[in-house]
């Protein structure tokens, strides 16, 4: 069997209405009596952290999961005692009345996934280390030949599961983990969306071949970036192939607290937006129940805009929705060009935000006059660029935050105040009066259905106007995504500024942080973005909303704002306190802006996800933990106890190295 060298050309784009929500049509997968896909609306599921040798544990978790609304419960099956014990897991949950279908986890062992199949609904394995041997994260060179051999040893160990999980009518997951790419993927495709995909597409065609057709799939990185460029990839090449299996989604490794929820809804609204995923889940580093109610206002949130008004636009030539490039834009002021995306606040009460980068005053009657507002530091760092090739994106640089006016007071507002940095905000309805203003920075306030040719000849004549993007159609994405595919069919490089507003009261926080989060998920990896300004019609606090702004920058890796953790939710492969030891971190390392802590419970993705991160610690057995910078491992097996303040100890030895 001979293989070619090059990587496979998987199709660039699919059937997607980057404009008009509906759901992906997927085959229908028969899961215990909880099937997905098709029809079938799209499910919800959590994983247990108790050992799955212990039955009184696992089913009370499984349990709690199943009460908060939870359809799946995954258990981790490490191996053979595990795998053979998911029968008195099933069986003492189903005595119990519960009838929630389980899936076992299972790594490294074909061994346990045959056994596991016997007695769970479903299996998951994970194409990285199935078959192919321990990563070592070296450069390995394969010939075509050893590299096919490879591929047949897949498939002999592969088809005997495929074939106990058809007799026992298991289904499948094949689930590929950004972080446990295999030496041999990695040797010919590197770390990148293409050998992420194609992992999973070795492992389709066996079962497509077998006919075996109760397969999920699921595609995880801790990085959004790129978790939904690898599913859109995934989506293209499975169409390109004949092929409609269902999905499931999540953002591996996302944390704990609000910026686990913000980084979640981020990926994983990209892709419900685009109507891709059939079942999902919320990995936080908390109780496994917490998970369930975030993802379900998240799937409610996005699939309540099926139905809504129609959307007639146009893809702009040149777009790649699979692998987008970052907007080429004019930088006006502070915004577009090769600056990081801003955060645009509102005065309220009198007081300005310190965080953003522009407040909203209105017509100024509730403004103060102040101009030298204090500033804590949040445009500092520089942003991740996550669009190869664009320019690298550079920290905005200000005083303090500048001033959005109403176009009919801004004169009056800047002659009365000369020190302050003050610009006008138009509506649409007030185009004819933007060549009135010498402003050196205009806001205009746009929605797709604008008539095009009167907004289109205004901004290519001035061209220090950035846009603010704004939408009233239930489907805000698809509104918002139609003006700037409009502006750049017809070639405008005014920056664009995209604008939502919420109604939450001082208790809904988190679900106004998962709808803003899941509204700007997609346009920022299509790479449109430079800037957001979130507004709430309620009683939040100014300060939570633009804290969830900049959140949602830096899930998306445009902005980097504060510290950043990589952190498992943990499972029964975890060998220590993961939640205290997560908290202790936190705690020594808050002030540490733009680092990236991966803090992981067992080795199973740590490596591999840790190459996302400055600094891993990594559960190495009982009591045991590995420090790695990076993707190497520089201390092993240190006590638990100790193993905190070594991480403390190489991060400080490093920053001083460093400045030097």
């Amino acid at each position: 069997m001979a293989l070619s060298r090059s990587k496979p050309h998987f199709k660039m784009h699919t059937m997607t209405d980057l404009f008009n929500y509906r759901r992906r049509q997927t085959t229908a997968v028969s899961i215990g009596n909880t099937p997905l896909g098709g029809e079938w609306p799209i499910r919800i599921q959590s994983m247990t952290t108790t050992p799955t040798t212990d039955t009184e544990a696992s089913v009370a978790q499984a349990k709690r999961i199943a009460d908060a609304g939870g359809e799946y419960v995954r258990l981790t099956t490490q191996g053979v005692k595990e795998a053979e014990n998911l029968r008195n897991i099933n069986a003492a949950l189903r005595a119990e009345g519960y009838a929630v279908p389980l899936v076992a986890d299972v790594h490294f062992n074909p061994k346990v996934a045959e056994v596991a199949a016997l007695y769970a609904e479903k299996v998951r394995i994970n194409p990285g280390n199935y078959v192919d041997p321990a990563r070592t994260f070296k450069k390995l060179e394969y010939t075509d030949a050893e590299y096919a051999a490879e591929l047949r040893k897949i498939e002999e160990r592969f088809v005997p599961l495929l074939d106990i999980c058809r007799q026992n009518h298991t289904a499948l997951r094949i689930g590929v983990n950004h972080g446990s790419l295999s030496d041999r993927i990695m040797s010919r495709y590197g770390d990148t969306p293409e050998g992420i995909v194609e992992s999973c597409m070795e492992f389709l065609r066996i079962c497509r071949r077998e006919r075996f057709d109760d397969v999920v799939i699921s595609i995880k990185a801790s990085n959004t970036v790129v978790m939904v460029r690898s599913v859109r990839l995934l989506v293209g090449a499975m169409e390109a192939e004949g092929m409609a299996y269902p999905l499931h989604l999540g953002v591996t490794e996302a944390g704990e607290g609000e910026d686990g929820r913000i980084k979640s809804a981020v990926g994983i609204g990209a892709l419900l937006a685009d109507g891709i995923g059939d079942t999902v889940r919320v990995s936080l580093s908390e109780e496994p129940e917490a998970e369930i109610p975030v993802a379900r206002h998240l799937v409610d949130y996005v699939t309540a805009r099926a139905g809504h008004a129609p959307i007639p636009a146009e893809e702009a030539p040149g777009f790649n929705w699979v692998s987008p490039a970052r907007r080429h834009t004019r930088r006006v002021g502070r915004v577009g060009g090769d600056a990081v995306p801003v955060v645009v606040g509102s005065l309220i009460g009198g007081k300005a935000p310190s965080d953003a980068d522009f407040v909203y005053i209105g017509d100024g009657s509730a403004w103060a006059g102040e101009a030298d507002w204090t500033v804590d530091g949040r445009t500092g760092g520089g942003a991740v660029d996550p669009f190869p090739g664009a320019a690298p994106a550079v920290a905005a640089r200000r005083k303090g935050p500048a001033l959005l006016a109403d176009f009919n007071v801004w004169a009056d507002l800047s002659a009365a105040h000369p020190e302050a940095e003050i610009y006008p905000v138009f509506p649409h309805t007030a185009l004819p009066f933007v060549g009135m203003a010498d402003a050196a920075v205009k806001f205009i306030v746009l929605q797709y259905g604008v008539a095009a040719d009167e907004y289109l000849a205004c901004l290519k004549a001035h061209p220090e106007a950035v846009v603010v993007c704004v939408a009233n159609n239930a489907n805000r994405l698809g509104s918002q995504r139609a003006l700037v595919h409009e502006m750049m069919a017809a070639g405008v490089e005014n920056p664009v500024v995209f604008c939502q507003m919420y109604r939450h009261g001082a208790d809904g926080k988190g679900d106004f942080q998962i709808e803003a989060a899941a509204d700007m998920g997609a346009l920022m990896m299509d790479g449109l973005c430079d800037g957001i300004w979130l507004m709430n019609d309620g009683s939040l606090p100014q300060a939570d909303i633009e804290a969830t702004a900049f959140g949602i920058l830096q899930a998306a890796r445009l902005r980097m704002t504060k510290t950043e953790y990589i952190s498992c939710p943990g499972c029964g492969r975890t060998l220590y306190d993961l939640r205290s030891t997560i908290a202790r971190i936190k705690e020594a390392t808050a002030s540490m802006t733009g680092l990236k802590i991966g803090i992981m419970g067992c080795i199973v993705n740590g490596p591999g996800e840790m190459a996302d991160a400055d600094y891993g610690y990594v559960g190495a057995g009982r009591g045991k933990i590995s420090l790695y910078r990076r993707k190497e491992c520089v201390a092993k097996n240190i006590p638990e106890e100790e193993a905190v303040e070594r991480l403390l100890a190489l991060i400080e030895a490093d920053r001083r190295a460093s400045a030097q």
